[in-house]
């Protein structure tokens, strides 16, 4: 098996319905395990926290996710975040029009000076994401 790398969210009692919504731009299948289910629940009020989640895509992305209980810190803020990028300009503009739904438009998708179309938004749970779509360099001939 090659070994691979994979974006591992952490959110704060919200891991199931940011995964449920990044199915919904996604498509794919989410497998999660609660800490229920593996004993791991140190208070009973994280029974029903994801442990863990991963979202494998029909176009092969793999995004995971947990939740991390309140006895645990965490740390969100702007030091990660997530490129999606291609020449697939229809797939990449209806990956970013859901993504933006509810969430806040950094740069609007557009085209950037280095000819390819770029834009950077913070979805509904915080995670910021970039989006490039590969397009024909100013100056190239045509």
């Amino acid at each position: 098996m090659p070994s691979t790398l994979n974006p591992y969210l952490n959110f704060r009692a919200s891991a199931r319905e940011a995964m449920d919504f990044y199915q919904s731009v996604f498509g794919g299948e989410v497998q999660r395990s609660t800490f229920a289910e593996f004993q791991m629940a140190q208070d009973p009020a994280d029974n029903d926290l994801i442990m863990h989640s991963q979202l494998t895509s029909p176009s092969g992305f793999t995004l995971m996710a947990a939740d991390v209980p309140e006895h645990m810190e965490l740390n969100q803020g702007n030091n990660i975040s997530i490129s999606l990028s291609g020449d697939d300009e229809a797939e990449l503009t209806g990956y970013w029009e859901k993504l933006v739904d509810g969430g806040t438009v950094i740069e609007q998708l557009a085209k950037a000076p280095w000819g390819d179309s770029f834009g950077m938004a913070i979805d509904r749970f915080g995670i910021q994401w970039l989006v490039n779509i590969a397009g024909t360099p100013q100056g190239a001939a045509g």
